[in-house]
């Protein structure tokens, strides 16, 4: 084990976090204090542990650091579990059986519940991806597919007509889909329009910028590297700050499906 901020010994000062977690509600992780956990099938990576059902998720997100020839060549997901891959900076090769892909910063690639995804870094330097996955719920007469993309191709929407929030959806609008993948990103100044409470879930992990975030409405600090978990109903909105850097995060919603009795 190690911290993924590779800080180690003793720090000058206090002990202290800006962690914040509360079970089947809401958590924060920010970057430090993260530790690396052996995960089977991952070679060469540093790999820590996100959002999980211990913390009362429905997914699961990882944070991973591909070093040199770091992969996965056993296989992630499948037999029913969905995936989704987001490359945060590097060059990430991603297979299944039968074709190969290259994605670059900004590439993502989701795997429906019937494939098997191999990942492997595909550069001499670190790769650093944000992993993805949850088991599937099918719905009669409707599949989901497999799809390969770069955000850079995706012409982003005035969030709620809001100019200075731009959002960004990476999967279809197809019921054979029951999660979506985004990104949200608020210029500094720019906010939710409101206090959000709803039934869907998040896992969020920040690409930049630094805010103060509305969970369970008690706001707190966040910023790059900071990892969100919302779980369903939990009030929550941003507000971004800081000077020159948007707000950003990639985050997962679950979508499609009609809540079971």
């Amino acid at each position: 084990m190690g911290y993924k901020n590779n800080n180690t010994g003793y720090l000058d000062g206090l002990l202290q976090s800006r962690a914040v977690i509360k079970k089947n509600n809401f958590a924060i992780l920010p970057h430090d204090g993260l530790v690396n956990n052996v995960i089977p099938g991952f070679k060469n990576c540093d790999c820590s542990i996100l959002g999980s059902k211990q913390i009362g998720a429905n997914f699961v997100d990882y944070i991973i650091t591909m070093k040199k020839d770091g992969e996965n060549s056993r296989g992630f997901g499948g037999e029913g579990v969905e995936t989704l891959v987001y490359v945060i900076e590097g060059t990430l090769e991603v297979r299944d059986d039968q074709q190969t892909h290259i994605l670059t910063s900004g590439g993502y690639a989701y795997f429906p519940a019937s494939q098997l995804m191999y990942l492997k870094n595909a550069q001499e330097e670190p790769t650093e991806i944000f992993l993805y996955k949850k088991r599937y719920q099918p719905l009669a007469g409707y599949d989901a597919h497999q799809v390969i993309g770069q955000v850079q191709d995706i012409e982003p929407v005035h969030y709620e007509g809001m100019e200075d929030v731009l959002l960004w959806d990476f999967l279809p609008k197809d019921l054979g889909f029951d999660m979506n993948f985004h990104i949200l990103s608020f210029e500094p100044g720019a906010s939710h329009g409101y206090v959000e409470t709803h039934y869907q879930e998040h896992g969020a992990y920040l690409l930049s910028g630094q805010g103060m975030y509305n969970l369970d409405n008690d706001w707190y600090p966040v910023e790059k590297g900071d990892y969100i978990f919302m779980s369903s109903y939990v009030q929550q909105a941003a507000y971004a700050v800081g000077r020159g850097e948007p707000l950003s995060y990639v985050y997962s919603k679950d979508c499609n499906r009609d809540p079971e009795i």
